[in-house]
């Protein structure tokens, strides 16, 4: 029996350590894995259409790409407990002049790279719902940190922060998760930011597979992911690293809002990288 082929991007050293532990614990499980790292979605979602690899973990922006590239022919099988319900907020300076979204027109709104899914289209898309276009209505200072790599980094989004901080833009975009941290560890000081709008929920990284792929081997292949468990000291690393509590079935209800967005920005129209 071959290896499963299991594509990922290495957004990260770190990668590469989660997926030596997933791989061996795939092996001693009866379902041998191998994986193969690319440096941007574009070539993974390219490899995965083209039968080069089994299973791509892709990003939200590379599952709608598969999908596109495909004319929906893939499927979506797993993610994280945390990639379910996410959502992206515009922050800015409490107590500011900015209170409301409308008060966003004329100024500077700092983003992540171009293709991140929270850093930057979803926000831009729930401004673009308001009547207030990038570019037209206000000026974007965006942050392209690692492009092809669809925001799996804090770089830009942490930039973008940063912009704001400076008195460089008057708001800026980040994911929950990111606002989170950042006010826990002092990066962002809570007496002087605030949250003004908040994106609806999305759904983020997802395990995908072409619809030629054997439901035999799906079933096989998710009934060891499944069993992967945060009681394990070894999985609890893994699963730190790569921050999830436990591995969840896939689900196509969550991507709406990226969708909606990636169409009003024309972003398909654009270059791939």
């Amino acid at each position: 029996m071959r290896p499963v082929l299991v594509g990922a991007v290495l957004y990260d050293p770190k990668v590469s350590v989660i997926w030596d532990i997933i791989r061996e614990f795939f092996e001693a499980n009866g379902c041998p894995i191998d994986v193969v790292f690319y440096t941007n979605y574009e070539m993974q979602v390219d490899a995965l259409l083209q039968g080069h690899i089994d299973i791509a973990w892709n990003s939200p922006l590379a599952w709608l790409e598969a999908q596109r590239g495909s004319k929906g022919a893939c499927r979506a099988i797993a993610m994280r407990d945390t990639d379910r319900d996410r959502v992206s907020h515009l922050v800015v300076r409490a107590g500011g002049q900015v209170r409301r979204l409308e008060d966003l027109r004329g100024c500077n709104v700092a983003v992540g790279a171009k293709d991140s899914p929270q850093g930057t289209l979803i926000p831009l898309g729930m401004l673009a719902r308001h009547g207030l276009l990038p570019g037209k209505d206000f000026q974007v200072r965006r942050f392209d940190v690692l492009v092809g790599k669809h925001g799996d980094h804090v770089g830009g989004e942490l930039d973008a922060f940063r912009c704001l901080d400076q008195g460089e833009a008057d708001a800026c975009a980040m994911l929950d998760l990111n606002w989170d941290s950042w006010c826990k560890d002092g990066t962002i000081p809570l007496r002087k930011y605030e949250v003004l709008a908040t994106s609806e929920k999305f759904d983020h990284c997802v395990f995908t597979v072409r619809n030629d792929f054997s439901p035999a081997l799906e079933k096989q292949w998710l009934d060891v992911l499944f069993s992967m468990s945060y009681d394990n000291p070894e999985h609890q690393r893994m699963m730190d690293m790569e921050g999830l509590k436990e591995w969840k079935p896939g689900r196509l209800s969550g991507f709406g809002p990226l969708q909606e967005a990636a169409e009003k920005l024309g972003f398909w129209e654009q270059p791939r990288r």
